[in-house]
């Protein structure tokens, strides 16, 4: 008589190892919140840089979806998270589908897009009609003029000539739309930065980077992902702050003068600068 357990009793239990191996990954509200931590970003840098509300931000990373308002709003802020970490937003999506009963039925862009991010539309002035008055105002100065001419007697020719250029010149004038002023300076107005103001320039040169600028008394001048390639441009009579997500990949002006700060790739800075010579604070 043996004593023990049985053979049948010693194999492995089937669906064991992946059952513990699927419990050891983290949650989707736990993984976002530990990439987040590794940025070095608050709840408040990623609340500003996603225009997702602070409160919904702390719920997700909480695995409480309830407050998004449904299945498409929570995957459009899962994804809208997870690019601000860095993270694969398509793996998480799929943790999130498995999760919760799969993915919902497709829904129009529209909606999710503002549901991720809002942004009030710009209209610009309306050129067309503008041009069609001022050609309406100079046909009808140069009829009153040609009347005119008629009621004077034998000068009918010598008003004609004389209001053909004034009428051309006119509609020209007033046809031609005026381009609305740049409220941002320009690279001349950086090469000559006023002593009484701080400039700062960013560029993105190496790749793209999440940036958030503030004036002197925390107003909100910027943030968001500045792609490789573009550049920003902020000026404040005081300081201007800045936080870079990746400084590595971003170039900085201040004050005229390229900072030559030797920053590293992915790491996120905070910096001050003031007027004079360029100096972080």
């Amino acid at each position: 008589m043996s004593i023990g357990n049985s053979p049948e009793d010693e194999r492995p239990i089937e669906g064991v190892s992946e059952d513990v191996s699927e419990e050891a990954r983290p949650t989707v509200g736990r993984a976002l919140q530990q990439a987040r931590i590794a940025a070095g970003l608050t709840v408040d840098d990623i609340s500003s840089a996603t225009r997702v509300r602070i409160a919904i931000v702390h719920a997700i990373e909480a695995d409480d979806f309830a407050p998004c308002g449904g299945d498409v709003y929570a995957r459009g802020h899962i994804r809208t998270l997870a690019k601000a970490v860095r993270l694969d937003p398509a793996e998480l999506l799929a943790r999130y589908d498995a999760d919760h009963g799969g993915r919902p039925a497709p829904t129009p862009a529209a909606p999710l897009f503002e549901a991720e991010r809002i942004r009030p539309e710009r209209r610009g002035p309306n050129w067309t009609a503008a041009m069609v008055a001022a050609i309406v105002a100079v046909i009808g100065f140069v009829g009153f003029t040609f009347v005119k001419g008629g009621d004077d007697g034998g000068s009918e020719a010598s008003v004609a000539e004389g209001a053909q250029p004034t009428a051309g010149k006119s509609a020209t004038a007033s046809a031609r739309p005026k381009k609305p002023a740049d409220p941002k300076p320009t690279d001349s107005a950086i090469a000559a930065a006023p002593r009484d103001k701080v400039t700062v320039k960013v560029s993105a040169t190496d790749g793209r980077s999440w940036i958030s600028a503030k004036d002197h008394s925390g107003r909100l001048l910027f943030d968001g992902l500045l792609k490789q390639g573009d550049s920003k441009t902020f000026q404040d009579n005081e300081k201007v702050n800045l936080v870079l997500g990746d400084a590595g990949a971003i170039e900085l002006f201040v004050n005229g003068k390229k900072i030559e700060d030797d920053f590293q790739p992915g790491a996120v800075e905070r910096l001050t600068y003031t007027k004079g010579d360029p100096q972080a604070g």
